[in-house]
Formats: C-alpha cells, structure tokens, sequence
C-alpha cells in the first residue's frame, strides 16, 4: 500500500519559488564584474530567471537534458542562470576557469556543452580556446550593452540584450525530480577529469541537509556570503541552501582578498560564510596588518576543501569570538559530508579535548553514510587509532561518473570510495589522515602529511608548508617540508625543526626543511603537490637519500597482514617505532633482505 500524501517532485527551482513569495524582499548583493555594487531582491531575480529560461529556449534552443556551460563569478547573473536553465530541464556546467587550458578545452568537449556563458573576465580565454571546442554554438557575455566587448567569440550575445528578450512569466515545466540538472567534473581523480551529474532531487535534498542545525545551521535571519565559488561543486550547496532558508545572500564577485571580502563582512553585516582555509588565510593577514579591524557581525564561518590548519581555527574563535565549522567533502557528495558541529557528548568534555576533535573533518549529517574499510572491504572500527579507506553513500552522492568511467570508484553496494584515509572516534568525528597517493609510508609506518603540514603552519613565521614523501634508500619514504616564510621574516631549518619537538612523533620529523617562495595549488584551492618542483631540486640534494635506490629494502619490525590496510602496528620482539628500533643496525628486521 502506497501512502497518501501529495507528488511534489523536489525540482531545483523550488528552491527560488519559496525565496521569491515568502522571502521576497530580501536582498541578493552583488560585487559586479563591471564594479560596482549590484542589489536585487529574491523576487526580482525569481522574474529574471524565468525570463532567461524563456530566451534560452527560444533564441539558443535549450531544451531538457541541453548542457549549458558556465565560466562566471558568484553574482546575481549566475544565480539566474543556474535557476533559469535548471528550471527549463537543462543541465548546467559549472566550468573552473583555474583549470589548465588543456583540462578546461577536455572538459567541455567530453561534456557536450553546447552554449557558454562567460563573465567578462573569461572573454579572452574563450577567444584563445574556441577553435577547440568544436561542439560550442556560441557564448553569451555576462554583462550589459554598455560594456559589451568587441570580440571575436562566435555568435556572442549580450546578456542583458538576451533576458530582454525573455517571459518573466515563463511557467516552469513538468519534470521528474531526479532529472539531471547540474554538472560539474572533478580533477581530484586519476587519469582525466570526471563529470559528476547532479538531479534535481539530489540538490534539494543536499540544500535541506546544509541548512540543518548539526550542518550549517542557515535560517531567514542570516546574511550569508558564499565565498567559496560556484564553479567548486554547487558552491558548498549555498546556491540552494540560502535560498531555501531565506537568508540575505551576498555574492562577492571576483574579488576575494582580504581587504575585498572585509569590506563586504563589514558593510553588509555578514552572519555566515564560507570557503577555504588559503582565502581565510588572506583575511586574517588583512586583519592583522589593520588591528583596529574586527569581525562584529559574523558569527560561522565554515572551512573546507583542505584540511584548516589549528592557526586558522584559533585566529577566528579566540580573536575574533567567530565559530568554526570545519567540513570536509566531495564534488561526488554534492560535496557536504560531515561538519565539525558538537554533540550533547563532546559539548562535556574539557575544551582541551574538544580542540583535538574540532580539529577533525567533523562527523556525516543524516542523509551521509559513512565508513572505513581495509582493503579487503571489512568494516573497521571506530577508536579514532584505526586508519582506513574512507567510504561513502547517500542519497546526494554519484553512483556513477559522466560516460561510465571509473567504475572502480563504486562498488555494488552503492559505497563510494573516496579515495581518502581515514579515522572515526567513538563520537562519530571523522579525521582524513591523508589522501591515499599522498600518505608517507615510511618503514611501513603511515606519516599524515596534513598532520605535518598543520603542525609546521603553527610555526610562527610560517605562511604556509607541504609536506611530501621522498624515496629513501632504507625506509622506502621519508618527508620533506616545503615552507613558504611569511613576509619578511627570517625563518631557517631549525627554528621549524625546533618548533616541530614535541607536537609529532619523533620519527615523523622531516629529514630536511626547504624554502621557496610559492606553493602552486591546484584548480580548488588545494596544494598540488603533483606540480612543486621535482624532489632533488627542492632538496638541493642536501638529502643524499633521497634519489631512488637501486635496492628496495623490505622491513619486517612493522609487518602487516596481506591484504590487510596498514596501521600503527607494533613489531616482533622489540615493542618500539621501527625507527627507534635499539637494535636497527644489527636487527634482521631492519636490515635489506
């Protein structure tokens, strides 16, 4: 017997409907490409999305499951875009304009996008771009007549000239709620980018679970400012939380330093944003070069993407009485899949140990499934020692990739494997120790390269580090610590040794310490660690083992199982790290075979 309750198919654009009646009057504050501050109001840009879904039927022909690429800063135009197509039954692609041109020119091939939008900041990498992108009909410049570029984009269109165009009554179309909707491709994967499709169900349903207490905690009374772009997976879902809470929404463009998103922190009184920890870090420098500046109105911020160094986390609650939300997820999730928000039992504990799990990736809000596996598969524990490989499965999660590829990533149960190392403690906080290709394993031993890498960042005069495993001719891996110094400070090797004394594992400390002026970092914000310099270069070779061998050496003080997923296992006869093993240089254990 089925129920007997209403079919209301959860469609994207519901999300705008209830912000356009209900919240109609609330602002959506825009820093413009062009400059100057845009405002608008849920209601007015409710009329503007369906004007522009109208148009795009009829002038670009854009119907259901059509794929409309998008290269565009977070304003108001954007957000009228993502609801006017999704609500016409088009999908949307979100393109990163961070991405290598190569990756970018793949992407939109492999995808089929058919029309571009572009800010004006983009009018001249799709110019370079467009003789490679064979299947693209045309661009749409995101601006008005005044500012229209000449340009030779092929059948370019004004924006403003294009809405105009459009039906501000345009009803939306029947859909079923888990028609296809949004895209967005993923460079955290092996091999070429992978598009993950996003369903209208799927994102309302991701949007409701942000906007829970144990999440995000957003409601009407909220001004919220989505720093985190909306080309980086949905934007954190605050494209569609926001307007599900019917919050003030406030969209800061282009210009994300520090002193830029202040302002907008400032003047439009800001509860609540978000992004990750590198723009966060550029915040708090402008703070600290300007100490009469505080953070009055915002009460949350949250971090992600990479782990949020203790620095960070601490700079915000204890100088500037800011909470913390530290998140962790997926493009594949949608990406939310677990928040650091305290539970009845943690809010008891001393605040000492309430700082050792706020540091974690948090624990997963319903509608996240969440687990760690050995390599066999086998569920394993959760005493917060156990590593594991992070698994996942919810009702906003991909069951597959774009064109079926890296079907490895999902297994029949509908678990995804998310490519990341993992604990779980006995309050359901979740750690990422690392990313599985970027583990040390040294001796057979597991050093976190973010557990290094946030205990260097703590150092003072440390702007930011990464730490990465180098071969060694004994130990298989040892770390080496890349540091990019603060301005004008005069850090050497061993003011970072010295600070590191104590907060890790003696073995855990890096064999050598080496300075350069940047870290590249990936598309998303991350380090890419794939892109430093190659290993002896950095070194400066001052770290003689660290060329590959000839002779691997195999160790048995640390064996493991076959089969079984390494962990912090103690060896034979003797009970200590086989780094500090009394006997290393007459122990078989330690010795070549």
């Amino acid at each position: 017997m089925l129920g007997l309750m209403q079919d209301f198919p959860l469609l994207a654009h519901r999300a705008l409907d209830h912000a356009a009646r209900w919240h109609g009057n609330v602002e959506v504050v825009s820093r413009s490409v062009e400059g100057p501050i845009h405002r608008t109001t849920y209601a007015e840009l409710d009329r503007r999305a369906r004007a522009l879904a109208s148009a795009v039927k009829a002038k670009l022909g854009v119907e259901l499951g059509a794929i409309t690429g998008t290269m565009a800063w977070n304003t108001w135009r954007h957000l009228e875009i993502w609801y006017g197509v999704m609500g016409l039954g088009g999908i949307v692609h979100t393109l990163n304009p961070r991405l290598f041109h190569e990756q970018l020119t793949y992407i939109i091939n492999h995808a089929g996008d058919r029309w571009v939008f572009t800010d004006l900041t983009f009018v001249p990498l799709f110019e370079k771009l467009q003789d490679q992108l064979p299947q693209v009909q045309g661009f749409v410049v995101m601006t008005d007549p005044a500012h229209m570029p000449v340009t030779t984009l092929r059948n370019a269109i004004c924006y403003e000239d294009l809405i105009a165009e459009g039906d501000p009554a345009f009803e939306w179309p029947a859909l079923d709620e888990n028609t296809a909707c949004g895209m967005c491709y993923t460079s955290g994967t092996t091999g070429h980018p992978k598009g993950v499709l996003y369903s209208h169900r799927s994102n309302v349903l991701h949007g409701l679970m942000c906007c829970m207490a144990d999440a995000l905690a957003l409601n009407s009374s909220d001004c919220i400012m989505p720093v985190v772009p909306m080309f980086h997976a949905n934007a954190w879902s605050l494209a569609f939380s926001s307007l599900i809470a019917g919050g003030k929404l406030v969209m800061p463009g282009p210009k994300l330093d520090g002193a830029s998103l202040y302002e907008l922190l400032e003047s439009e009184k800001v509860t609540f944003t978000a992004a990750v920890p590198t723009v966060w870090m550029m915040l708090l420098q402008h703070l600290e070069q300007h100490p009469d500046l505080k953070l009055p109105y915002l009460n949350r911020v949250a971090i992600g993407g990479s782990a949020c160094p203790e620095k960070i986390m601490r700079a915000f609650t204890e100088d500037y009485g800011v909470d913390v939300i530290h998140a962790w997820g997926m493009t594949e999730m949608s990406p939310i899949g677990s928040l650091g928000q305290p539970t009845a039992r943690t809010t008891a504990l001393p605040k000492s140990e309430w700082w050792t799990i706020k540091l974690k990736q948090g624990r997963p809000p319903f509608m996240v499934d969440m687990k760690i596996t050995d390599d066999e598969g086998r569920a394993l524990p959760h005493d917060g020692k156990t590593f594991g490989r992070l698994k996942v499965r919810g009702p906003a999660m991909a069951r597959a990739y774009v064109k079926g590829e890296g079907r490895e990533a999902f297994d029949a149960q509908g678990w995804f494997d998310t490519g990341d190392v993992a604990t779980i403690d006995q309050f359901g906080f979740m750690n990422i120790t690392d990313r599985a290709k970027d583990v040390i394993n040294s001796g057979g031993e597991w050093i976190s390269s973010i557990d290094l890498e946030n205990a260097a960042v703590s150092c003072p005069g440390v702007q930011e580090a990464a730490a990465i495993g180098l071969p060694h001719v004994k130990w298989d891996e040892r770390p080496l610590l890349v540091v990019v110094r603060k301005p004008e400070s005069d850090l050497a090797k061993a003011d970072v040794l010295a600070h590191l004394e104590g907060k890790i594992a003696k073995w855990w400390m890096p064999d050598d310490v080496v300075f350069v002026d940047d870290i590249p970092h990936t598309a998303t914000g991350k380090i890419s660690k794939l892109t430093l310099p190659p290993a002896p270069a950095l070194s400066g070779l001052s770290f003689p083992q660290a060329l590959m061998p000839a002779e691997k050496v195999r160790f048995q003080c640390n064996p493991r199982p076959t089969g079984a997923f390494p962990q912090q296992l103690k060896g034979n006869d003797h009970d200590t790290d086989p780094h500090d093993c009394p006997r290393a240089d007459t122990c078989v254990c330690c010795q070549p075979q």
